[in-house]
């Protein structure tokens, strides 16, 4: 019998591969040093914990609304405004009503998205390096992927000009995330500004994926919707996952123009009916309570405190063929082995088996990942500097002589 052939355009990741390896090893008895996960380190606060078990008290165990919760609409839609007072357009509205629909996660959200303006054959372009999801999902949806160069040199940002070079009649949408994984760059307001007027100018959607808004160690990064007149062609993607360390938990939304909105409310029905309710009355509390936000302004510090050890220790090491830059945000280091001469596969594979490791190879994110390697800071203290050091230590042994 025959299979559905999209499936043939999507290979198994390598994240996988790797992830499937560090069990593998653990499982032998090897202690393996956890730098390739991208989950918090932190666990959900108590207080989270506890408005889901009230709920579920209260028999709050059965269907619940399809868009969401009203009162979880409400909050979401308070907390993009809340966010965004800084920004170009001052704040940002969105009716709760119409323009907001709670998902089951980041992904689901932008399955969503991408499933309600995409047809057959529709180009989206994407930056390369990027998460691997975003082209998986417009392939599985029959849509096609024009991938756009983010180079080191442009600080892993395409400029407008790589943009306007992979446009075609065909193109109907762009993808962004920032801060971004696997690089943790985000561009000025200037940038956005730019990028919006080139979506205006040629009627394209842009989606973006904002699941790291939260973790950022300089300027605060302006939303791609934080911008007066862009709203009918601005779909954000967000989660609770990363900000809140409830990435078991699968909730997010969608916040985008009614027609869009309409849409994903029909594919959300038929995929999940809904999300589960006291799940949803658990990220109603997290999006409002004070003192679980400042508990995400507590874990940032953390974030930011192990940047600060990676980069300590990386001047320690002066001639080390390993390349950092510094993120701007999320909780990765892009960092650059390209020095060595060795595909970012073999350098994983080398790092996990000789000194206990684990990493992603930039080719996770796109063939211009080739020779990076992601690093994650979503670990403890001890683990990212005992293991930062044994990746500098095994990069130092095998510098290739000048």
């Amino acid at each position: 019998m025959k299979l559905n052939r999209q499936f043939e355009q999507i290979h198994q990741s390598s994240t996988v591969a790797i992830a499937d390896r560090v069990l593998a090893l653990k499982a032998s008895g090897r202690n393996i040093i956890p730098l390739h996960v991208g989950d918090p380190n932190f666990s959900t606060h108590p207080k989270i914990l506890d408005a889901a078990i009230n709920a579920i008290h209260e028999g709050l165990t059965h269907y619940g609304p399809s868009r969401g919760y009203q009162d979880l609409r409400l909050a979401i839609a308070s907390k993009l405004a809340r966010i965004n007072t800084a920004s170009p357009a001052k704040s940002m509205s969105y009716d709760p009503e119409s323009e907001i629909l709670v998902t089951h996660g980041g992904v689901h959200a932008y399955y969503l998205a991408m499933q309600s303006i995409l047809n057959p054959g529709d180009e989206v372009l994407i930056p390369d390096p990027s998460w691997a999801t975003h082209t998986n999902m417009v392939k599985l949806l029959r849509g096609s992927v024009v991938h756009v160069p983010a180079l080191a040199k442009n600080n892993f940002v395409p400029p407008i000009a790589a943009w306007e070079k992979a446009l075609s009649p065909k193109t109907r949408a762009i993808v962004v995330s920032y801060p971004a994984n696997p690089t943790g760059v985000y561009p000025p307001i200037e940038y956005f500004q730019q990028l919006q007027k080139f979506t205006g100018e040629h009627n394209l959607w842009l989606v973006s994926d904002e699941v790291y808004e939260n973790l950022y160690y300089e300027e605060k990064p302006v939303s791609a919707g934080a911008f007066s007149n862009v709203k009918n062609r601005t779909i954000l993607v967000n989660s609770l996952s990363k900000t809140y360390a409830m990435t078991g938990w699968r909730v997010g939304y969608l916040a985008a123009p009614k027609r869009v909105i309409d849409n994903a409310l029909k594919a959300g029905q038929n995929s999940i009916t809904c999300v589960a309710p006291f799940i949803q009355k658990a990220a109603m509390f997290a999006l409002s309570d004070d003192e679980v936000q400042s508990n995400v302004a507590e874990m940032r510090y953390a974030y930011a405190h192990r940047r600060k050890i990676v980069l300590e220790i990386h001047r320690e090491y002066e001639k080390s063929p390993v390349c950092v830059t510094p993120p701007q945000g999320a909780f990765y280091f892009f960092l650059d082995f390209r020095a060595l001469k060795m595909s970012s596969q073999e350098i994983c594979e080398r790092i996990l088996d000789e000194t206990g490791v684990g990493l992603i190879p930039g080719t996770a994110f796109g063939k211009l990942g080739e020779g990076f390697v992601r690093m994650t800071i979503a670990a403890s203290d001890a683990d990212v500097e005992t293991g930062f050091r044994a990746i500098l230590d095994w990069a130092e042994k095998r510098r290739r002589p000048r």
